[in-house]
């Protein structure tokens, strides 16, 4: 085959899948595996319309010898499938193997070495931070809190009777007691008010000189209540007041005082109801009272008989029994005088008092799960990375095609005819090789004498059965 039937081959080709394509644009839509004769596996969408554009207009180039490296150049020479596909780099979806360069690369670049050693280490780097990012997910779902020290200051102020007064206020001596405190060493930059530390706030004053009536201040939290920096308590009087405040920490989660017994034995005063029962498994570990037999039940000692009042129990009934034996938490209790005394009006009692706080490190964890200032870049990034690996895939393919075709261009060629020819008829559904077909040979092996024999047989058959139905239908 010389280069001018070679020439026209290609063209005839082309016109004949142009014209295909444009009779069937909205009717032909397939997908299938081609396996090339460079034995690499692609699977493509046929998307009609566009096959005059990148085969045509390159073969009716400025002579042969310059349109043939076009066209090579254009579409690679590769089967019509191949060459039909759409770019859907925009549309499909990345992974991590499509950025991994072909082993026939880097037998050929042994530098790229370099980049797979990047990439493993890459994906071990995102094993660690997904790792990461699951231990802050599952830290951030127990609570984080940080014992810090809430410094209390109690004050108060004396205002003598004034005879010469207008209002019934000045002509009244009175006092003014003030409980106020802050957070030490607070490293957050919104200040925690005073009060959200407590649950409620009683100052009891001395009953013989208010009442029993007038003696209780209080102050409790509500779903609506507005957090304030202190509290003030004013009351009219001219001599010192001892007074007793109650002050109930605000403890999330809730915490509870345990029964004495069970305080000993857990060597725990106050704690959370989750951490008790954990402190209750831990007992139950090291002093072996699970069952051996059945693990669901324990074995209780005697200090859990006691505490019980069972001798066996099973460990899904300990939160249930321990209902009665947790008692809300001990108020802290201060013992204060409001004096009168002009010389100990400039003096303020200090109390430091340990509360629990949300740990800032909790803050840090939320934001860093939250981030998404670097996606964009990384995104940007592997974008780049694909587009390029991409673009050396598509230069190996060319590389390949030049030495395939550099060997033996006479023979190249004819498979690549013959791959297009396979496609083309894959496309238009034609059953059987027209090429063959049309030739006598074909119709002298020694398949055709059986195929008459049952062409013939076919037909008298179907004849048969057309008589029968006559003949039944004239007798009726």
């Amino acid at each position: 085959m010389d280069d001018v039937t070679l020439f026209w081959l290609l063209a005839g080709l082309a016109l004949q899948v142009d014209n295909c394509i444009s009779e069937n644009i909205q009717r032909h839509e397939h997908i299938h595996t081609h396996k090339h004769t460079h034995t690499h596996t692609h699977t493509h969408t046929h998307t009609a319309g566009t096959l005059g554009c990148w085969i045509w207009p390159s073969i009716l180039a400025d002579g042969l010898g310059a349109t043939l490296s076009v066209t090579i150049v254009t579409c690679s020479l590769f089967p019509l499938s191949l060459c039909l596909s759409l770019p859907l780099s925009s549309a499909k979806r990345r992974k991590m193997a499509d950025k991994i360069l072909p082993q026939r690369i880097r037998e050929l670049v042994p530098e790229s070495q370099a980049y797979m050693d990047l990439l493993a280490f890459e994906r071990k780097l995102d094993q660690t931070i997904m790792r990461k990012r699951v231990d802050i997910q599952e830290a951030l779902k127990r609570p984080m809190k940080q014992k810090r020290k809430l410094r209390l200051y109690i004050s108060n102020t004396f205002n003598p009777a004034r005879p010469d007064a207008d209002d019934s206020d000045g002509s009244i001596a009175s006092w003014e007691l003030r409980v106020e405190g802050k957070l030490l060493d607070d490293p957050g930059k919104q200040k925690k008010k005073f009060s959200s530390f407590f649950k409620s706030l009683v100052i009891e004053l001395d009953k013989d000189l208010y009442g029993p009536d007038n003696h209780l201040v209080e102050w409790h939290r509500t779903p609506t209540t507005q957090e304030t920096d202190g509290f003030q308590v004013k009351r009219p009087g001219d001599v010192s007041v001892r007074c007793t405040l109650l002050l109930m920490l605000d403890y999330q989660p809730p915490q509870f005082k345990l029964d004495p017994r069970l305080a000993r034995l857990l060597g725990i005063h106050t704690q959370t109801r989750s951490c008790i029962i954990q402190a209750l498994w831990q007992y139950v570990k090291t002093n072996k009272l699970q069952d051996s037999h059945d693990k669901e039940y324990i074995n209780c000692d005697k200090y859990f008989q006691q505490i019980f009042d069972c001798s066996r129990l099973k460990f899904s009934e300990i939160p249930q029994r321990l209902t009665n034996l947790l008692l809300p938490p001990d108020p802290i209790v201060i013992n204060h005088v409001i004096s009168v005394d002009p010389n100990d009006q400039k003096k303020t009692a200090c109390y430091d008092i340990d509360v629990e706080v949300e740990d800032p490190l909790k803050s840090q964890m939320s934001s860093f799960l939250l981030s998404t200032a670097n996606q964009q870049e990384i995104a940007s990034l592997d974008n780049k990375i694909h587009e390029t690996i991409e673009s050396i895939n598509q230069l190996k393919i060319q590389r390949d095609f030049m030495l395939s075709f550099s060997r033996d261009p006479k023979g190249y060629i004819q498979d690549w005819l013959k791959s297009q020819s396979r496609d083309l008829k894959l496309m238009t559904d034609v059953v059987g090789n027209p090429e063959e077909e049309r030739r006598a040979a074909f119709y002298h092996e020694p398949w055709s004498q059986e195929a008459v024999s049952r062409y013939f047989y076919c037909k008298i058959q179907q004849r048969r059965q057309e008589l029968e139905q006559a003949l039944a239908v004239r007798n009726t």
